[in-house]
């Protein structure tokens, strides 16, 4: 399918209900009972139509697991890219962190750097995390998603200072866990509180 975005004529940073009523318009536009005297136009219309209730429902989709990166992953990597989702959500980080791995270098798109930083901001490693981030939003500077993150991330991060992290920590100082509770709280924000909308 060509982009759902363009197919509907709207941005990929446009509002839920701008989605819907662009939807809707075309929905008036294209029904096939406008053409009902005329049976070429009608099926054409209805071929529209299929058209646009896929795009609007892709729309939906990627809209409910944040997973649109822009049409350039392979479905491969789009299904590598939801599990990461999941993993991220369940606080698997480990485990999302060697599937973004396992991604070839050549194959890393605005998405994987996204994913990366939401699992360096899960590691408490938050330069390195807005630094994906960045290269996220330079990759795809209409995504909502990432600019979201980017700009939270940016925020959160003149909330704290001395916390952050380029390893595995060795011990735990009050200090040390108090940056990493900031963090969480932040990356939870980063979204609008929830991890699987964020990453």
């Amino acid at each position: 399918m060509n982009d759902p975005f363009k197919i509907l004529g709207v941005s990929r940073d446009a509002t839920d209900a701008e989605i819907k009523d662009a939807y809707r318009k075309l929905a008036r536009k294209y029904h096939p009972d406008n053409f009902a005297n005329d049976e070429t136009a009608r099926a054409m219309a209805e071929e529209k139509m299929k058209e646009i209730n896929e795009a609007y429902d892709a729309v939906q989709e990627q809209r409910k697991n944040g997973s649109y990166s822009g049409g350039s992953d392979t479905s491969d990597n789009h299904s590598k890219y939801v599990s990461v989702r999941q993993y991220i959500n369940a606080r698997r980080i480990g485990e999302a962190d060697s599937i973004l791995e396992s991604i070839p270098l050549n194959e890393r798109g605005a998405q994987w750097h996204f994913l990366k930083g939401c699992v360096c901001a899960s590691k408490g490693w938050y330069f390195d995390a807005q630094s994906y981030f960045t290269t996220a939003c330079n990759m795809d500077p209409n995504n909502a998603e990432y600019r979201n993150a980017l700009n939270n991330m940016r925020s959160a991060s003149q909330s704290y200072s001395g916390g952050y992290n380029t390893s595995t920590m060795q011990g735990c100082s009050g200090c040390d866990l108090c940056s990493s509770l900031l963090c969480a709280d932040c990356l939870c924000e980063l979204c609008g509180g929830d991890l699987i909308a964020c990453c």
